[in-house]
């Protein structure tokens, strides 16, 4: 009977499974927010006191702390001057910088003037400290130049800022959780790098370069700005408890200076972003315009660039000769609020080639050519007469030579004279004669009668001496010699 009423009603089935739908999607939702709430919150798993107590302990600088950040400036100072990223890495994990902004950070989530105070100092104390040792460094360091560890930190952009943030956000969950999570911490302090723009500002004072002092010391501000901030945000969101002062009087004092102060920590942290922000605009804008309209034309010849943002000035050095027209064009697309909205009141700076043809360069180029080639072959037919005058000489020499062996050319019963020899000298193991060409100046050849004499190697050389003195005399008359040589054979 019910099921022929539902039947007769359709209406009321619709309606039914309508609802059932809604039950079913709204199940699902429920699931879905349980999920996300159990996959994402980690207030549950938060002590409180012992994050507020970690904190505190990493802000004192006294003793071994002082030490760790001295060696950390040196050992940083050395991988920025030998270009070295893994070093570089080791002194982030080593320095201490990272406790001091924590405590800045905590004191105004907590309204606690008295850690405020105490961060502030030590945090100033550092970098006093880390200035002074990496300016001694590198103003005594006889080995100090430019590379792109020390370049790298002198230009902060918009991903330093997200860098800070994000990695104070990191290292604040971490630091709340239960637990030490050393991993992250670690993370953290290599993804802010707070020791290397410390470092490289010292460079800057040691080497007189202001930007690259100031830019290094924008880059650790900005870095410390935003770790605080994050740290502010989540001990915030994490519902830390208050600071307890017993005068209420001066409970809301502290409270007004914590908020005095945020505030003026905030509002430049807040410009510094959107000053970045903006200057990472202005440079993607003009490396697409440099990229867009000047590389891809094949008519310009661009050498190199610069700019100035503060003057709002690209610098063009090309090539060839650019016309008025030319000038206007690049101007115009310049100007094109649709491609380039950031870049409205820059201005063109350009320096064209002085010569007024591109024509001409290449007239001359060919020119230059053809005067090369012919100096080519005036030295060829030079060299060719050099190399037939050498084989002139050769054969003169080679006469030469022939007519001394025909002249000096003796019959000489050698055996005789090398048995007498031994005779008359027995310490005499071996003896030899040959007549030596000889030319000191390397064009006249003389024949030189040479004997060669092996003595015993016990006899000594004074006794050796008169004797060899006497065989010369012997063998040249023997021999019958105006001159002869004694070589003595080792």
């Amino acid at each position: 009977m019910e099921e022929d009423i539902q039947k007769n009603n359709p209406q009321k089935l619709g309606k039914d499974a309508k609802n059932n739908l809604q039950e079913e999607a709204k199940g699902f939702f429920e699931s879905v927010k349980i999920y996300l709430k159990e996959l994402l919150d980690f207030r549950d798993d938060t002590d409180h006191e012992a994050t507020i107590d970690a904190i505190k302990a990493d802000i004192p600088f006294k003793g071994a702390t002082a030490w760790i950040l001295i060696f950390a400036v040196f050992v940083a100072s050395i991988g920025l001057n030998a270009n070295s990223t893994a070093v570089v890495i080791g002194a982030m994990l080593i320095s201490p910088l990272m406790g001091p902004i924590l405590g800045i950070g905590m004191s105004f989530a907590l309204n606690d003037i008295n850690t405020f105070k105490k961060s502030l100092i030590n945090l100033g104390t550092m970098i006093v400290l880390s200035l002074f040792a990496s300016f001694l460094f590198f103003y005594f360091f006889p080995l100090s130049e430019d590379n792109s560890e020390l370049l790298g930190r002198v230009s902060p952009d918009i991903r330093d800022v997200l860098i800070a943030f994000f990695g104070g956000l990191a290292l604040m969950v971490a630091r709340t959780k239960r637990g030490t999570v050393a991993s992250v911490i670690f993370g953290v302090a290599i993804a802010t790098a707070l020791m290397p723009p410390l470092c490289t500002a010292g460079y800057g004072l040691a080497k007189g370069n202001w930007p690259y002092f100031f830019g290094a010391l924008y880059l650790f501000t900005i870095n410390t700005i935003f770790i605080a901030l994050a740290t502010f945000i989540v001990l915030k969101l994490l519902r830390f408890p208050m600071h307890k002062y017993a005068n209420a009087a001066k409970r809301k004092r502290y409270a007004t200076v914590a908020t005095v102060v945020g505030i003026a920590v905030m509002i430049p942290a807040i410009f510094t972003f959107l000053r970045v922000f903006n200057d990472n605009q202005v440079n993607t804008q003009i490396n697409g315009f440099i990229n867009n309209e000047i590389k891809s034309n094949k008519y310009l010849q661009l050498i190199d660039w610069d700019k100035n943002l503060d003057k709002k000035e690209i610098y063009l050095n090309f090539f060839n000769e650019i016309t008025e027209a030319t000038e206007n064009d690049l101007n115009n697309e310049l100007t094109d609020v649709k491609e380039y909205p950031n870049l409205g009141e820059f201005k063109l700076r350009i320096k064209g080639s002085d010569t007024k043809s591109f024509a001409l360069i290449t007239a001359a180029y060919k020119e230059k050519r053809e005067e090369l080639q012919e100096s080519k072959n005036i030295i060829a037919g030079l060299q060719k007469q050099i190399t037939e005058l050498q084989q002139t000489i050769t054969t003169l020499n080679d006469r030469i030579e022939q007519d001394a062996l025909n002249k000096n050319q003796k019959v000489v019963a050698f055996s005789r004279i090398a048995k007498d020899a031994k005779i008359r000298y027995v310490d005499i193991e071996a003896i030899g004669f040959a007549s030596v060409l000889s030319s000191k100046d390397f064009i006249k050849i003389d024949t030189i009668p040479v004997a060669t004499i092996k003595w015993n190697i016990k006899l000594p050389d004074s006794i050796i001496n008169p004797k060899e003195k006497e065989l010369r005399i012997w063998l040249q008359k023997e021999l019958e010699l105006d001159t002869l040589f004694i070589k003595r054979e080792k």
